[in-house]
């Protein structure tokens, strides 16, 4: 597939999205009568015809560029801003001082001293806040309840013009980066970039380490600044309201917003400084072509060529990178990723721009490589090189970019923005790129084929251009990367491919799935409402106009009641599901171009199949794996890819994150039916074909099917729809015939589990299990969830320095109620963060005993407004109700009626709650580096249900 564009800041499922705008909104900035005449008015962005939010653009006097969107609809408000600098602009002698000065401003300012000032704020008002570090970027960003917004902008903006560098915090804060810096020391990609950071231009800016560590924020040698004062240096250099750019999105009226902002941003300093330009060349012509191996330590192989090109943002209303990327990383019949899987040689494959800084960057083919095609280097090379000339051939034709411009537009056309927050990130960072009318439209814009510019792009992917770069856990290093501990080592290559190409290469055809009916239809429904109860068959059916797009989300759950018995059975229903969709895979990409999308996933109750996508042709889709399915022949090539893709995941999870491996941990122990990784591992080894030929035959013969469709179709197409897969399937068994998902009760002297893990750093997570599944006790966990938050990170995280994984509140298994205290730490043993936890939940204790209804009102409320906060894309709301069926919640009212709940909580409700909570149903997933895992199931096997509401 294309690799997504580096210009495209929002998240999406494929690279091509843009458009041609169909209308504009040109509103200019109505000042307020009492606020500073502090704003230039300035043409606001060209947005989609169905985006009725209102825009303006100000460009403040001490020139701080701010975008705002009054979004009346909108339950959250939310600000990002985006300073143009980052770990490129780090000091040689000083590694990772970009992101540590980021961690420092959150720390407290000369208005708000307090450490925890704003983040506590946030917490109290439903919020949540973050930052990151990129190369050429600083990004900070905060969502919250919209009646507080003026309070977290006050305290925000202040992050820009007064902060205090605490001297007493430098010192836990650098421990908290270098936690940060260990806790990613053992991520593939990381050390992967590691090893690229010593190929490319040694004197380009984005080849330095820019985490940062103690060894690089280490205090200064006598004479010279110390470290501090280095921060300040750094902050004073670079941080300047020239290079700031800030958006933000609420339901408040443009001009009480932009009161707000004048008033709080007014003060940021204006220094006149520009974006700084990396003139420097990414790569040296000297050094190609070249090829490295390195060792990979999860059980992974990845093959990248990267060739060395001008970065294509300065050419964004054309693309021509992208047409390229769109044809190498195609996946239907005779891309090169077809043939590379027909040979059984890989089994991904994406293409695109990486390592990009505004005027250099990388075009990138990146593939998966399967034990056999690790084998044959060469011959994948030489069919990538013959690809490249396919195109050069016969691939710049002007009506493959006309399609890919069609569907950009209609992308843009029906656009869906999203969250408040991932909306006010993405165009922050557009907004320091991009002209202001292009902001919501550059990702889209699709101008015209420009030959000239293609061809050069072609040009560039030539053999003697080629940096290539293999992973894999069999590479002996010679070498050793500086930061991440990579080995490594250069192999030889030569500008000549003697190696004969694989056969079978071709271009894609013209798309047969873009959809031609767009029409929208006005009906809506309040709720999901049942069209079919039949017999083994459910059909629920909610129309959605409110998001102004003419999609649908169809979910068919195909229920077995043996499906998750075993653990051959639930590996079973994984390799069916896996097969279904990669068999289909070459077949359904064009559709998937087209903007329809399928998955198959398996699950403890069986097989679930998901359709995305345009309302138009999505029957067709629905036959073709219908057909797939029950008649698709399960060939040894495909069942053997997919059997080893799921033995790699498996052999894989003991490298993840070692705070991801405690959740999963619990979640075994806990929620049944549930097999561990080793246990699918285990049980996958004695599967063969005929295993899963035999398996779909069994689990076809007897299913439920349950069924959703949320979108914009009526009730009579749904049933046509639904019931056509209900035919096909025919369905028979009840509901009483499938088994629950069941969250065990925990018990006071259950063992300490111990999860199945290589990571060298240690980990406490401390579940303190609810009473029962009833409304009132996940409402009263909810809002204490919320309460221990913040104290919880600040004590623990900010003033004890225990790592950077640290985090505190509400977390539900199921349907039962629980609360999560988390902390990860590559140098404090487990033990030892067992007494901190003890020690901070009896101080908690206290607080709780001079706790009152008024001082716990935000907390309540902030619970209140996160359960019934607005869906903000139509996928999200499909899995919102489709989660809400498969617990029972067949009047769709459930987080209402709790959020109804947590509004009635009291703080004596918590006072009388904490003993219990504390003492009778705790689990805890602990590992120091050595410990032995825990047979989970085995000890947990005695345990009996949560009790249910009423029970």
């Amino acid at each position: 597939m294309p690799i997504a564009p580096h210009y495209a800041i929002a998240r999406r499922t494929r690279a091509l999205l843009g458009l041609l705008a169909l209308s504009a909104i040109l509103l200019g900035p109505v000042a307020a009568d009492d606020a500073p005449e502090a704003v230039d008015e300035v043409v606001t962005p060209k947005v989609s015809p169905h985006d009725s939010r209102d825009y303006r653009v100000l460009t403040l006097e001490n020139g701080l560029e701010v975008l705002l969107v009054s979004d009346p609809d909108a339950d959250k408000a939310a600000a990002s801003m985006n300073v143009d600098v980052g770990s490129a602009q780090d000091p040689e002698d000083l590694a990772g001082l970009a992101h540590f000065l980021e961690h420092m401003l959150f720390l407290g300012t000369e208005a708000y001293p307090e450490p925890d000032a704003y983040q506590g704020y946030i917490s109290r008002h439903a919020g949540s806040h973050n930052a990151f570090t990129a190369p050429q970027d600083t990004n900070y960003f905060f969502d919250i309840e919209p009646d507080a917004l003026p309070g977290a902008l006050d305290r925000f903006s202040r992050f820009f013009i007064d902060p205090l560098f605490n001297a007493d915090r430098l010192e836990s804060e650098r421990n908290v980066v270098h936690s940060e810096y260990l806790a990613r020391i053992r991520d593939d990609g990381r050390r992967e970039n590691d090893v690229l950071d010593q190929l490319l231009n040694p004197r380009h800016p984005m080849t330095g380490f820019s985490v940062g560590s103690r060894e690089t924020l280490a205090d200064r040698p006598a004479g010279e600044p110390p470290l501090r004062e280095r921060v300040i240096d750094f902050y004073e250099q670079y941080y300047d309201a020239n290079v700031m750019h800030l958006a933000v999105i609420a339901p408040q009226p443009l001009d009480e917003l932009e009161a707000m902002v004048v008033e709080d941003f007014a003060p940021v300093d204006d220094n006149d400084l520009e974006r700084p330009v990396i003139e420097t060349p990414l790569v040296t012509a000297d050094s190609l072509p070249t090829a490295v191996e390195i060792q990979s330590i999860r059980d992974s192989r990845q093959l990248r060529f990267m060739f060395p090109v001008p970065d294509p943002i300065q050419q964004y209303r054309h693309k021509p990178a992208d047409l390229l990327a769109h044809l190498l990383g195609h996946e239907g019949e005779g891309s090169l990723l077809a043939v590379l899987r027909d040979a059984g040689l890989a089994d991904g494959l994406s293409a695109g721009i990486s390592r990009n800084d505004g005027r250099h960057a990388l075009f990138t083919v990146s593939i998966s490589l399967t034990p056999d095609g690790a084998e044959r280097l060469d011959e994948i090379e030489a069919t990538l090189f013959a690809a490249i000339e396919k195109i050069r051939d016969t691939g710049l034709e002007e009506w493959r970019y006309k399609e890919q411009a069609r569907l950009a537009e209609q992308d843009f056309r029906f656009q869906q923005h999203g969250s408040p927050l991932d909306g006010a990130m993405r165009l922050a960072m557009n907004l320091s790129r991009f002209p202001v009318q292009d902001v919501q439209y550059a990702p889209y814009r699709m101008d015209g084929f420009d030959r000239q510019a293609t061809e050069r792009y072609l040009d560039a992917l030539r053999p003697e251009n080629r940096l290539r770069l293999y992973s894999g856990p069999d590479v002996e290093g010679e070498e050793i990367s500086p930061w991440f501990d990579t080995p490594w080592r250069k192999v030889s290559v030569s500008t000549s491919l003697d190696t004969e190409p694989l056969a079978g290469l071709a271009l894609p055809e013209p798309n047969p799935y873009i959809a031609e009916d767009l029409e929208l239809l006005d009906e809506q429904d309040e709720r999901p409402k049942r069209l079919l109860d039949e017999p083994g068959f459910d059909l629920w059916h909610m129309a959605e106009a409110s998001f102004d797009t003419p999609k649908v989300e169809w979910r068919f759950s195909l229920q077995h009641p043996d499906v998750s018995a075993t653990a051959r059975d639930a590996v079973l229903a994984r390799l069916l599901a896996g097969w279904l969709t990669d068999s289909l895979n070459e077949t359904l990409y064009p559709a998937r171009l087209a903007g329809h999308h399928f998955d198959a996933y398996a699950h403890a109750r069986g097989v679930t199949l998901s359709f995305s996508g345009w309302r138009d042709r999505q029957d067709q889709l629905m036959k073709r794996v219908l057909e797939q399915l029950q008649q698709g022949d399960i060939d040894p090539a495909t069942f053997e890819r997919v059997k080893y893709r799921l033995q790699r995941e498996w052999r894989n999870a003991p490298q993840a994150a070692l705070h991801q491996q405690a959740q999963r941990t619990l979640a075994e122990a806990l929620v049944r039916p549930q097999w561990p990784t080793n246990a699918l591992l285990e049980a996958s080894r004695e599967l063969d074909l005929d295993a899963l030929r035999d398996f779909r035959d069994d689990f076809l013969a007897e299913l439920r099917l349950e069924a959703m469709a949320v979108g914009n179709l009526d009730a009579e197409l749904a049933t046509r729809e639904g019931q056509l897969v209900a035919d096909a399937l025919s369905p028979s068994l009840a509901e009483a015939q499938i088994p629950d998902l069941v969250p065990l009760r925990a018990e006071s002297d259950l063992p300490e589990l111990v999860p199945d893990t290589t990571r060298n750093e240690s980990v406490v997570l401390r579940y303190l299990q609810g009473p029962d599944r009833s409304l009132e006790s996940r409402a009263r966990l909810a809002v204490l969830g919320q309460l221990i938050d913040t104290p919880f990170y600040q004590q623990l995280r900010t003033e004890e320095q225990l790592g950077y994984v640290v985090n505190a509140g509400y977390s539900p298994l199921l349907d039962a109620p629980g609360i999560g205290l988390l902390v990860q730490s590559p140098e404090t043993q487990s033990e030892a963060i067992q007494a901190r936890i003890d020690a901070f939940l009896a101080d908690f204790a206290s607080r709780l005993v001079t706790l009152d209804d008024e001082s716990l009102a935000p907390y309540r409320q902030a619970v209140h407004d996160s359960l019934v906060r607005r869906d903000t894309s139509l996928s999200g709301k499909a899995n919102r109700l489709w989660r809400a069926m498969s617990f029972g919640d067949t009047d769709f009212d459930e987080r209402e009626r709790l959020a109804e709940e947590a509004l009635a909580v009291a703080a004596d409700d918590l006072r009388a709650l904490w003993p219990e909570l504390r003492e009778e149903a705790v689990a805890s997933v602990t590992f120091d580096p050595g410990d032995e895992p825990s047979d989970v199931v085995e000890l947990t096997r005695h345990l009996d249900p949560l009790p249910e509401p009423d029970a």
